[in-house]
């Protein structure tokens, strides 16, 4: 197994005691950790590649707890317009018109911003084309929970999403004999429930038992938008989280996404069930509304950040993200002590990895971990000087600045250029797609101002 060995970094661990090693080093050989600050001269090879870090900031890789990969070719489809044109409109024909081959590329493309904004692992909220997606992170090198997208009832669903329960499930069964621990355990699969507007109690109970069968995770949209609640309330008779928690789902093992219009009761009982949650700050912005993330961390809840689809956000940029989740609390709560920086930086490492079931192994840099880390130049207009290299971290810097990336011990970027595949190549193919799936489900945009077509 060869030997990376990055010298002389401000190497910041995001260990149980968030020690940051000034002048550190880290020594990775396969795709562990074996030593991190101090490294004994004894255990470097004559042959380990060193690479110097003078300047540069090492960092865990960033985990991104929610995104939708086979949405990237949707983006620009789905900005300034009201949720139900959103969905019915531009987001539903999108997707019910894409396969396998569509949902590779929108991976790939997905994966390569993720890759320049410093991600090194993620949990998809799930499309319909999971083997799409499965080659493209496979190939890619990324780690990834795949995750497909369930309903099982609803009204205005595309044909083609129209599925039993029994069916609804047995994909998902398939898809996790096909496709969990693959690529050295870089793979896994979790299972996905949609939302409560198109997810049967009957699947919902019966998810809870295969999850816990396959000792994997459920990702699921919860408390999304107000319409939400009054739809729980109405149709099963309480809130969407009481209502879960009368299921019985609520768990460990239970990923909630957005968390927007939650009780103090929900709150409570996020807290009772040690449910995790995923915050997607600019995507509650646009349409959403602002999650009560500092007091569901205050009461000890695992909070991570996501970016959301790029329909929903535009940017799968994780650097954004962090800069966001704390300007909007601090905002929203008029207090500038809210969230802080280093706060953050758990929210978008370690606290994504416990979001994600992943923590034994990744969040940090420490020995015996997996090798998912990056590397930062701060050397740039937009974050000179760096006084406090923490804060800057998530308020000054971008995804222009993540330098490196390293996932399971393996460069995916070298000084800012895409090891694992032809990043042009899978721009063109996405930009070439996406024209051809728009088309394919009728998908017409309104001019914005009059054009006037020279040529």
């Amino acid at each position: 197994m060869g030997q990376v060995l990055i010298k002389n970094g401000y190497v910041v661990s995001m260990n149980q005691l968030k020690q940051v090693f000034v002048g550190g080093d880290l020594l990775v050989e396969g795709d562990k950790i074996i030593a991190v600050g101090q490294v004994p001269a004894e255990l470097i090879r004559p042959e380990a590649e060193i690479v110097d870090a003078t300047g540069k900031i090492v960092l865990p890789g960033l985990v991104n707890t929610h995104v939708h990969l086979s949405q990237q070719l949707g983006r620009g489809l789905g900005d300034d317009v009201d949720l139900l044109t959103w969905l019915h409109e531009r987001i539903w024909p999108y997707e019910s018109s894409m396969d396998v081959e569509d949902s590779y590329i929108s991976s790939l493309a997905c994966c390569l911003e993720l890759i320049r904004s410093g991600v090194t692992a993620f949990a998809e909220a799930g499309g319909q084309e999971v083997d799409g997606m499965g080659r493209a992170v496979e190939e890619i090198g990324l780690r990834g929970i795949l995750a497909r997208s369930t309903v099982d009832c609803g009204e205005g669903l595309p044909q083609k999403w129209r599925e039993s329960t029994d069916y609804a499930l047995r994909k998902q069964e398939e898809l996790i004999q096909r496709w969990h621990g693959q690529a050295n355990g870089r793979l896994k699969v979790w299972f996905g429930l949609r939302t409560i507007f198109n997810n049967s109690d009957k699947l919902i109970k019966r998810t809870k038992v295969l999850a816990d069968k396959y000792g994997v995770g459920i990702h699921m949209h919860v408390a999304e938008i107000e319409e939400e609640v009054r739809y729980a309330k109405e149709k099963r008779g309480h809130t969407t989280v009481e209502h879960l928690a009368n299921l019985g789902v609520l768990d460990a093992n239970f990923l909630a996404v957005h968390t927007v219009w939650l009780t103090e009761k929900e709150i409570d009982l996020f807290l009772l069930y040690d449910v995790k949650v995923s915050h997607n700050p600019a995507a509650a912005m646009r349409v959403l509304g602002f999650a009560r993330v500092p007091e569901m961390i205050a009461k000890g809840i695992t909070v991570s950040i996501g970016t959301d689809g790029a329909p929903s956000n535009n940017r799968m940029d994780m650097m954004d993200e962090m800069y966001l989740a704390t300007l909007i609390h601090k905002g929203r709560n008029l207090n500038p002590k809210v969230l802080p920086a280093e706060k953050v930086l758990e929210m978008a490492t370690i606290d994504g990895a416990r979001c994600l079931l992943w923590e034994e192994e990744i969040g940090s840099l420490e020995p015996g971990k997996k090798a998912d880390l990056i590397i930062i130049n701060p050397r740039s207009a937009g974050s000179l000087p760096l006084h406090d290299p923490i804060a800057s971290l998530v308020y000054a810097m971008h995804a222009s600045n993540v330098e490196s990336s390293m996932c399971d011990g393996r460069w995916l970027m070298r000084d800012k250029k895409i090891l694992t595949v032809n990043e042009e190549e899978v721009l063109e193919r996405a930009q070439v797609r996406a024209a051809a799936l728009a088309k394919k489900a009728g998908i017409v945009l309104p001019d914005r101002f009059p054009l006037v077509k020279i040529r």
